[in-house]
């Protein structure tokens, strides 16, 4: 779960409203001004307009490494595509759609996303993108052949799209059904065509898209010749119903949405070969488990399947025959707690990696204490571990078989920092290739190197807690060959403006566990003879980090600054980076050590002579929101104020694959359950509360809130609540409603802790 923004009235937002007095120029900084004399801002509106200007620019946007890692194509303004090749610097225009229209019409050709054929002769276009959950949506698809400039309808209301990688098809799914263009003959064929409704071929419904982390439910082989899918069943899942209440007669939307102990979907795979149509299905038996992972091996028609328990604590790996439906299991994992198969908050969608041209995989586990990467051979051997240490590996870039590198992020300098590193399969000659201090997100080219891992580039975005993201192409010789983005313009805001720098720091708990935490201090700060209000603003949840050494980009903390607060980040037991003993201590008791930390970070931060314990709050936004009411009940008295976004409040109301995979399952657990309900704590309410959800979200359900408000009341305890019928699960639902929202907290905080 998380907290998820519309994208477009967040970038409205961002660019709307420019600083009054602000000086956006690139100019060089004004260094030298004081601090009371830097300009702040006018209202909150100014404010949350401001974020454009703190995040600056993140460098070439949709990046696509093109002719084998030898190249990469962005995006230049709103629709002309470029080319850069880093040996020759040479940039080369190979898309522009001035001028262009939709075929057959007048209309005006735009696009929401491309991608590349494997040989980079055709680019598919994804157009007319119509929202369906977090990640999916359906489009109109369109190929683009570089050589002679033609565009042309290829799928019509699809939900997901992709060139084959020998460039002569297009697979898709629509309605349910997947589907096949081909272009030589311009002949669509269908591959399937027993959909239903709640019954999908290629298709995730919406537990499986949100807590397994794709939206794509099928797989081109390599070699173009299959396509590997899921065919998900939700008619047994329980509906769940919700309306905005607009008009005189309510319209619902509704989904299948499997709670706790609910009936899951039920899915299977199946394997079509394209030449002939034949369609088989992998001898897999689910047994109320899961199939969260799909992939293709190196041997011809053969898929590789990940099956999980329900619990989610038992893994295993099949090889199965695309062709026969023969599934062999070759290696198993069990686990005290549970088993990741991706990572949502890094970005990452798989932990387990086939390259080609070798059969081996690879595969991310925390089986001795840390994230690490292991190495097998086809039937499941352990052939070595790649790493090893007191530190995660948090991102496989690149597997280059052939000279046998891997390219990797870890946390071996710290967990609140990323770094790159080049390795030997055999875990031999480590190299760090990146230096800077700070958190590194880089895109390393899919490249064949030389026998000493030369001759492959990756774009780095970084920053630090002072310096903004810096976004710079480099070789892994260690050669800068270009710096793509230095954001100047980021660096003079901040010179001119009442900006706080993030401070690092950390202490150890009562029960002697150490905690990292930022620190964002108020304009004008004096620590001899001022005593400041503290808003703790936490997430929380299994696996995410709030606190890492970059660089501070959230306008609405930047406000509070300016308005006197001291602003605390938490890094708490469950965060992911430290390892498995501190991010799995969790496990079936959500909310126990979580509150704990920040009830002790309140504690911290009340010894310190410029703090004021008196006026502490803590905010947070869906596991947020139930991090700070679960805090507020079950630490009474140490915060004064909680703002509660979108909470959790019983898990047993969320859906299984995410609860069950941290909470177990029901009824066995029940105790545990009802012990990190929010719910079962209303009594202990002594501060202030503001509650705010929406009756649209269809991740946490507002049943949550009103369950939350209902137990409050049945003890005589007062809370205040703010409904936003129109919203999803990020509350607000447009430009007008953000600003409102955050104006009710700031508001908040001023009439209670000011």
């Amino acid at each position: 779960m998380s907290h998820h923004k519309p994208f477009g009235w967040l970038l409205w937002l961002a660019l709307a409203s420019p600083l009054v007095g602000t000086g956006q120029s690139a100019q060089a900084p004004a260094a030298g001004v004081a601090a009371s004399a830097k300009q702040r801002f006018a209202s909150l509106q100014q404010a949350l307009s401001a974020g454009g200007q703190l995040n600056g620019s993140q460098g070439p946007r949709s990046v696509n490494w093109i002719d084998n890692g030898r190249a990469f194509s962005y995006l230049d303004g709103q629709s002309t595509i470029k080319t850069f090749t880093p040996q020759t610097g040479q940039e080369t225009v190979v898309f522009d759609a001035s001028g262009l229209t939709f075929p057959g019409t007048t209309q005006t050709f735009v696009y929401q996303s491309f991608q590349w054929s494997k040989d980079s002769k055709n680019i598919l276009f994804q157009t007319n993108f119509r929202p369906v959950y977090r990640r999916s949506g359906i489009s109109d698809y369109y190929s683009y052949s570089v050589a002679d400039k033609s565009l042309k309808l290829v799928a019509k209301d699809a939900q997901t799209a992709e060139l084959a990688p020998d460039g002569s098809k297009i697979g898709y799914e629509r309605g349910g059904n997947l589907f096949v263009f081909d272009f030589a003959g311009g002949k669509e064929t269908q591959l399937t065509n027993d959909a239903k409704p709640a019954f999908y071929n290629g298709r995730f419904g919406w537990a499986y898209e949100e807590e397994f982390g794709l939206a794509q439910a099928w797989e081109w082989s390599p070699d173009s010749k299959f396509i590997a899918f899921w065919q998900s069943d939700e008619r047994q899942v329980p509906i769940y119903k919700m309306t905005d209440y607009k008009g005189f007669d309510e319209k619902y939307d509704s989904l299948p949405y499997p709670r706790v102990g609910d009936t899951n979907p039920s899915v299977r795979i199946g394997v079509i070969e394209i030449s002939n149509g034949k369609k088989q299905w992998m001898n897999v038996d689910l047994q109320d488990g899961y199939i969260p992972r799909i992939y293709w091996t190196n041997i011809e028609g053969q898929v590789a399947l990940i099956h999980l328990n329900r619990k989610q604590n038992h893994l295993r790996l099949f090889m199965a025959n695309g062709r026969t439906g023969e599934a062999r299991p070759i290696m198993e994992e069990k686990a005290k707690s549970w088993i990741d198969v991706f990572d949502f908050f890094a970005g990452i969608n798989h932990l387990m990696y086939f390259p080609a041209g070798v059969n081996e995989f690879y595969w991310v586990s925390d089986r001795d204490g840390y994230a690490h990467l292991y190495r097998y051979d086809y039937t499941g051997k352990l052939l070595n571990a790649v790493t090893s240490g007191a530190w995660e590996v948090t991102y496989v870039h690149h597997i280059d078989a052939k000279n046998r590198k891997v390219y990797y992020t870890s946390t071996e300098v710290s967990p609140l920092e990323r770094q790159l590193y080049m390795i030997d399969i055999d875990g031999k000659n480590k190299r760090r290739l990146t230096n800077t201090p700070g958190r590194h997100t880089v895109n390393v080219a899919p490249a064949t190197a030389d026998s000493k891992g030369n001759g492959v580039y990756f774009i780095d975005r970084y920053s630090n807690t002072t310096t903004p993201t810096q976004v710079e192409l480099w070789d892994t010789k260690g050669k800068k060959i270009k710096t793509l983005e230095a954001n100047s313009r980021v660096t003079d805001f901040v010179a001119k403006n009442a900006i706080a720098t993030k401070e690092l720091a950390n202490f150890t708990t009562s029960d002697g566990q150490r905690i990292d935490i930022s620190i964002l201090k108020p304009a004008d700060f004096d620590p001899n003879s001022k005593k400041y209000p503290v808003l703790v603003d936490i997430y929380g949840g299994p696996g995410a980090q709030s606190v890492y050494n970059d660089f501070s980009t959230s306008a609405w903390h930047q406000y509070l600054t300016q308005q006197g607060y001291v602003v605390v980040s938490v890094n708490n037991r469950g965060s992911g980076g430290y390892g498995r003993d501190f991010e799995k201590i969790v496990y079936e008791q959500l909310g126990k050590y979580e509150s704990l930390d920040f009830a002790e970070t309140a504690k911290y931060l009340a010894k310190q002579p410029w703090v004021d314990a008196n006026r502490m709050a803590i905010r947070g936004h869906s596991y947020g929101g139930y991090m700070s009411s679960y805090t507020m009940l079950t630490h009474p008295g140490v915060f004064k104020v909680a703002l509660v976004g979108a909470p959790v409040t019983d898990w047993r109301l969320y859906d299984s694959i995410y609860t069950e995979r941290y909470m177990g399952l029901l009824p066995e657990n029940e105790a545990k359950y009802k012990a990190s309900a929010v719910t079962t704590y209303a009594k202990n309410l002594a501060g202030k509360m503001f509650v705010a959800h929406s009756t649209m979200d269809e991740n946490v359900h507002v049943r949550n809130t009103f369950q939350l408000m209902n137990a409050l009341e049945d003890e005589g305890k007062d809370a205040d609540l703010r409904i936003y019928p129109p919203g999803a699960h990020g509350v607000a639902y447009n430009g007008a409603s953000y600003v409102l929202l955050h104006q009710q907290y700031t508001d908040y905080l001023a009439q209670h802790l000011k």
